[in-house]
């Protein structure tokens, strides 16, 4: 019996902490998919004015924050035509301390920009429907997936 529990003490010294950092990626892929992908693309209606107003007020909901994000890029493109992208990347973002990569492809894309011109309590956002490609994080270099877009091109 007291081996089993030094083994089991062993195991959970070693796979603890490697538990925990997929347990956080796999948090941070689950947020980027949720916070930035939007399809098919919600109808919001009449009193949000606007699709930015109504997707940045979920957004700041989902991440429990009431700070109000400069810019916010939501694509509009199923999440397995997106993942495909990080399957394997070449780049390594420094300023970052990630895998990148620029897709190849043009996606629909709505810019969600805070306007300059409001009351510091309220957030209000005008909305830039465009085609763009997009620099994504990725998690690994290869078998990833999406974490975030550093911008787009």
């Amino acid at each position: 019996m007291p081996s089993s529990v030094v083994q089991l003490f062993f195991l959970q010294l070693i796979l603890g902490p490697t538990l925990v950092m997929d347990t956080k990626l796999q948090n941070v892929i689950q947020n980027f998919r949720t916070l930035h992908i939007d399809y098919p693309k919600v109808n919001y209606p009449k009193g949000f004015h606007g699709y930015c107003n109504g997707f940045m007020a979920y957004v700041r909901g989902r991440m429990q924050d009431w700070y109000c994000p400069k810019i916010h890029y939501v694509i509009h493109t199923p999440w397995e035509v997106i993942l495909k992208f990080c399957k394997y990347s070449e780049s390594f973002c420094e300023n970052y301390n990630e895998y990148c990569t620029l897709t190849q492809e043009t996606f629909p894309l709505t810019v969600c920009t805070l306007d300059p011109k409001q009351p510091p309590t309220s957030c209000h956002y005008s909305s830039t429907l465009t085609n763009q490609r997009l620099y994504l994080l990725c998690s690994q270099k290869s078998d990833a997936e999406p974490m975030g877009i550093i911008g787009v091109y």
